[in-house]
């Protein structure tokens, strides 16, 4: 694991998503569990359970899974890690970007919070782009 707790989150979820096996563990911090609640709020998540192991806390999160046309149930979950420790990006409620034209969610850290972009517009707050997901 790296020290960038998010990018780690973005990453575990992909190789699950792409292994096609439906649960991971995640350790367990605020940051992640405020990521975590908002991906189970919008429906990228279908279920989150709380693991204490040992003097450590776990997150496992079950992917919601969706219906392809040619095979069996499959997740598809895009996500990219905008903000990282080399490079801060900030905007302002006015410039947040709209993924897939308002299908995806960005979610941002905002001196109210982890929110949405759709939340940070409706309340005129911006912050760090943390990440994107369609």
């Amino acid at each position: 694991m790296s020290r960038d707790t998010i990018a780690d989150i973005i990453t575990s979820i992909r190789n699950i998503d792409m292994d096609r096996k439906g649960t991971v563990r995640i350790r367990s911090t605020n940051i992640t569990e405020n990521i975590i609640k908002i991906l189970l709020r919008e429906g990228f998540i279908e279920n989150v359970k709380k693991r204490r192991e040992g003097n450590s806390n776990f997150l496992v999160l079950t992917l919601q899974r969706r219906r392809n046309r040619e095979g069996p149930y499959r997740t598809s979950l895009n996500l990219k890690r905008t903000s990282r420790l080399g490079l801060r990006i900030y905007s302002n409620y006015q410039q947040i970007p709209k993924i897939l034209g308002g299908m995806g969610i960005v979610i941002l850290s905002t001196s109210r919070g982890i929110m949405t972009g759709r939340e940070a517009r409706l309340e005129r707050v911006g912050g760090e782009i943390l990440c994107s997901i369609w």
